[in-house]
């Protein structure tokens, strides 16, 4: 779960930091966190950790490719 904070940066460092940010395909936002982590010792989440539980699987019982990795990679709990 995200929240919002507001912080006060040097006005001087906003456009740079925004232009570092857009640079590597990342929102301001996540730089400042990936550093925040970083600053705390905290791994950056992984790929898997960041987007776990933000789809939902589409029924798909015609398809037996499709069951096949839900039986392999899905856990039973969040099967379809």
């Amino acid at each position: 779960m995200k929240d919002k904070l507001t912080l006060t940066i040097d006005a001087d460092l906003i456009p740079r930091a925004k232009a570092f940010a857009r640079g590597r395909g990342a929102s301001l936002s996540s730089v400042v966190e990936d550093a925040l982590r970083n600053l705390a010792g905290e791994p950056p989440p992984s790929v898997v950790d960041r987007w776990a539980g933000r789809f939902e699987l589409r029924e798909r019982p015609d398809d037996p490719r499709f069951r096949a990795l839900v039986s392999k990679y899905v856990h039973e709990d969040d099967a379809c």
